[in-house]
């Protein structure tokens, strides 16, 4: 049965564990973040690994390439690749939500929390669904970018292997949201967001 944002307002069958203004999102997932779980093991293991990535790829290509170039490299990397990637990151999430059968799908940044996001307005969507689309974008492009690491010479290793790393910290959101379901998974959550009211509900079902 397909739940609608109005059954939740039944408190014989659900409750409200979570209410996340986007507003306080920073705190929220500096919070989750911090939380000492296998998850967030992995999520920083993965920064470790691949700054060291990064890092190996630059002392190999030391003397090898004009320094212009390995500058032009690294402020591709570093800077302007991340930018770019932004709103194909946010379009997965899109395309995510939309896949997961979400119509009124909205994307918004708050420039004074430095933060993109993509909202599906009074859609309720169930645990699963949730982190198929926190996932999905981390996946892909880590995987695409490993490929092209892998495949194309020199300086583009470089610049690909910094913005591996960085788009891997632009995830944090998204792994922070991970382990908010991770500590909570012996619950039955559903959540949904109110985008006018820039309000995100979690509710277990009791």
């Amino acid at each position: 049965m397909v739940l609608r944002v109005e059954d939740f307002d039944d408190q014989s069958r659900f409750r409200q564990i979570q209410a996340i203004q986007y507003s306080d999102l920073v705190g929220f997932v500096l919070d989750y973040l911090r939380r000492k779980t296998w998850l967030m093991v992995l999520f920083w293991s993965l920064c470790i690994i691949f700054i060291s990535i990064a890092l190996t790829v630059r002392m190999n290509i030391a003397g090898y390439f004009l320094f212009r170039n390995i500058l032009f490299h690294s402020l591709l990397g570093f800077i302007i690749s991340p930018i770019l990637l932004i709103p194909v990151h946010e379009f997965m999430h899109v395309l995510a939500f939309w896949l997961t059968g979400a119509k009124r799908i909205r994307v918004g940044a708050d420039l004074k929390q430095y933060i993109f996001y993509v909202t599906a307005h009074r859609h309720v969507i169930k645990a699963g669904q949730f982190k198929f689309v926190a996932l999905v974008p981390f996946l892909i492009i880590s995987f695409s970018l490993i490929a092209l690491i892998i495949y194309l010479p020199g300086l583009w290793k470089w610049s690909l292997s910094i913005l591996l790393f960085v788009h891997t910290t632009m995830c944090a959101g998204d792994f922070a949201l991970l382990n908010f379901y991770h500590i909570n998974r012996h619950r039955k959550i559903y959540s949904w967001d109110d985008a006018d009211e820039k309000i995100a509900y979690f509710y277990e079902e009791i």
